[in-house]
């Protein structure tokens, strides 16, 4: 297997703080590397070192000739008025230009005589290697590979000639993907390519990277995404790296039994260690024991010291603020509807948000997750009515983070420019940033040139200065590492406001809401229950099989529709299995509710046993006990209307199945 390029004892610091100490690293043919390691550890500089965007201080980067390197960056701004098609056609101009040097050279061969001459000889050499490149990337299929490429990442067709820069910044990434994809590099650097993606796009990335014939190095915190790719997995920890050649999960279940290994390795060691200098102390001045002593001395000190690989414990470290009291209802929609020119996002929708409830909207991208969020807290506008309830303030993490971060501010500004009060004094400010990993180097640093984890560490910050008591999160996870993930996700079970969250991560919605709102064909359908309930509703183990589930019923009743006639005196099967199905999903949230009852019921009668007692109401601290009993009585009428809705809805269902 032949090296595609190589990094041999690259140093890089910055302000006098080492961010790589002479680490090295060889990349071949086919490798599937994962590059890992907390935010800010230099994931994303070490791939601008093998691209020669920067310059480490000491070491070299080796990439044989004629080897190419192909880079899709966190962000990047498109200008122009090209449409998709024809930015996307600039992906074959070393395949044009290849072409054209080629015809030039045969030209000049044929009239050439110095056959013998070096500068024919180097010529020979170059045409030989521009038709082995050809074989690479020319198959006279260039056109239909775009083509088939751009719907794979989730175009349509009439969309190739619409202009690029009516698409988001998402969208437009999707581009610059499919242009690397039709260059075909011999090495993939790919950062957070997942952010932008819909699950559709991200498994047809994951099956046309199996077959990819160059190597792949990727930054991703898609945990299922790296391991149904990767086969390497680098890990940067405090400016070392570690090379394991496993996928993601097995690196994690390697890296821990190794560092527990060199533990116990290293007691041991300690412990011999310990013995020796006892005795050499003992014996090093008796004449008897002296030569012994002195052995034992020069054996310590060629001892091949065990050392425990180092791993970066930090991690961020945060509360939400406590929120204050709001009316019973957080956020309330009638008949809300919202078009862009002629396409419906979605329409007639009607739905209730209590005070305190917890909500994951999903849905495949496209169907108006984030507008529906937009639209809530006021960056859109569309038909009936969509409001926020009586004294409710919003917290808002957006998506992007360059909508709600000033590019030119500096990160403590930032936080100066939100904080007021207490908070605003110098000490607050910068213990918060601490708390955030920002430390007294990153103070001044302006928030264009922080990574995308740095960005969303610092939204998140910026958040926790305002006491709201309903938070929106739209994809809050994008950019987080695992670590901060799971902090913020603890921070968010403690939460006592209100939360609408939108995350294709599964594992990270576990145990965080008790509602879901489905986003499907500009319809928005409401399920009780957890989002394992939701799903576990379908038969389905994640949203990966949720999302291509959908597909499948698409296609299902399109075949059904002509293949199927429904009798006149009942149900087809298509239509009865589809019944079946829905009524499964009743009777789970039928039983999820039931779940809430007798748990709210329980506590409003250990309450009410408190405030039985006149001792216990007047402790200051059980001044809200009638409040509290209140909001816990209208969530349990609430549970009880909609334990009525859903029965209702499966007696129907039954009795048609019935017939």
């Amino acid at each position: 297997m032949h090296a595609v390029i190589s990094l041999n004892s690259i140093s890089i610091s910055f302000s006098g703080i080492d961010l790589f100490k002479d680490i090295s690293l060889v990349i071949n043919e086919r490798d599937r590397i994962g590059l890992v390691g907390k935010n800010g550890v230099g994931k994303s500089t070490l791939l601008k070192i093998i691209l020669g965007f920067q310059e480490p201080d000491g070491g070299s980067v080796v990439i044989p000739d004629g080897r190419k390197i192909g880079y899709l960056p966190q962000e990047m701004v498109f200008e122009g008025t090209q449409t998709i098609w024809t930015e996307t056609q600039k992906a074959f101009k070393e395949l044009n230009d290849l072409k054209k040097r080629e015809e030039e050279i045969q030209k000049e061969l044929v009239e050439r005589t110095d056959y013998e001459s070096d500068s024919y000889q180097h010529i020979i050499d170059e045409l030989g290697n521009i038709h082995i490149r050809l074989d690479v990337i020319d198959d006279g299929k260039g056109e239909q590979k775009a083509e088939q490429i751009l719907l794979g990442l989730g175009f349509k067709r009439q969309e190739f000639d619409r202009k690029i820069t009516e698409f988001s910044g998402g969208w437009q990434m999707r581009v610059e993907l499919a242009k690397l994809i039709l260059q075909a590099p011999d090495l993939l650097l790919l950062d957070e390519p997942t952010n932008h993606l819909d699950i559709d796009s991200i498994m047809w990335l994951e099956d046309f990277f199996s077959e990819y014939p160059g190597a792949i190095m990727m930054i991703s915190h898609d945990r299922m995404f790296l391991d149904n790719i990767t086969n390497r997995t680098v890990e940067i920890v405090k400016g070392r790296i570690y090379d394991y050649g496993v996928s993601y999960s097995k690196y994690l279940t390697i890296r821990q039994d190794r560092i527990e290994q060199q533990k116990a390795a290293f007691e041991n060691q300690q412990r011999y260690i310990n013995q020796q200098e006892r005795f050499i102390e003992r014996f090093k001045a008796k004449a008897s024991k002296a030569k012994q002593a002195q052995s034992k001395m020069k054996q310590l000190d060629k001892l091949d010291r065990v050392q425990i690989d180092e791993t970066d414990k930090s991690s961020i470290q945060f509360k939400f603020p406590k929120a204050p009291r709001s009316g019973d209802v957080a956020v309330k929609a009638r008949g809300s509807s919202k078009a862009y020119d002629k396409k419906q996002i979605f329409s007639d929708v009607d739905f209730d948000i209590f005070r305190g409830e917890r909500v994951a909207f999903v849905g495949r991208n496209g169907m108006g997750k984030s507008t529906m969020i937009k639209m809530i807290v006021g960056d859109e506008s569309g038909e009936g009515e969509l409001n926020t309830g009586h004294n409710v303030e919003v917290g808002y993490y957006a998506q992007i983070q360059e909508k709600t971060l000033n590019p030119d501010d500096t990160v403590e500004m930032v936080i100066e420019n939100e904080a007021t009060g207490d908070n605003a004094k110098i000490h607050r400010v910068r213990a918060l940033l601490g708390a955030f990993l920002f430390g007294p180097e990153d103070y001044n640093k302006k928030v264009k040139v922080l990574s995308g984890g740095e960005k969303s560490r610092l939204a998140l910050a910026k958040l926790l200065l305002r006491e709201c008591n309903l938070l929106i999160l739209d994809e809050p996870t994008n950019h987080l590492d695992m670590s901060a993930k799971e902090v913020l996700k603890k921070a968010l079970i403690e939460y006592n406001g209100s939360l609408i969250v939108v995350s294709h991560d599964r594992e990270f919605l576990q145990g965080l809401t008790d509602r879901t709102f489905e986003f499907k064909d500009g319809n928005v359908k409401e399920h009780i229950g957890t989002i394992d309930d939701f799903l576990s509703g379908y038969q389905i183990r994640s949203f990966r099989e949720f999302e291509k589930a959908g597909e499948q019923v698409k296609q299902e009743k399109k075949e059904a529709a002509k293949k199927v006639e429904a009798d006149s005196t009942g149900l087809s099967n298509k239509v009865k299995r589809d019944k079946e199905k829905e009524l499964k999903q009743l009777k789970a949230n039928l039983r999820s509710i039931e779940k809430k009852i007798e748990q709210q019921e329980s506590d409003i009668a250990a309450l009410e046993q408190k405030m039985s007692d006149p001792s216990e109401m007047q402790k200051p601290e059980n001044k809200s006990l009638f409040h509290d009993h209140a909001d816990m009585q209208r969530k349990l009428d609430e549970y009880m209307l909609r334990w009525e809705k859903a029965g209702a809805e499966i007696d129907v269902l039954t009795e048609m199945l019935a017939t």
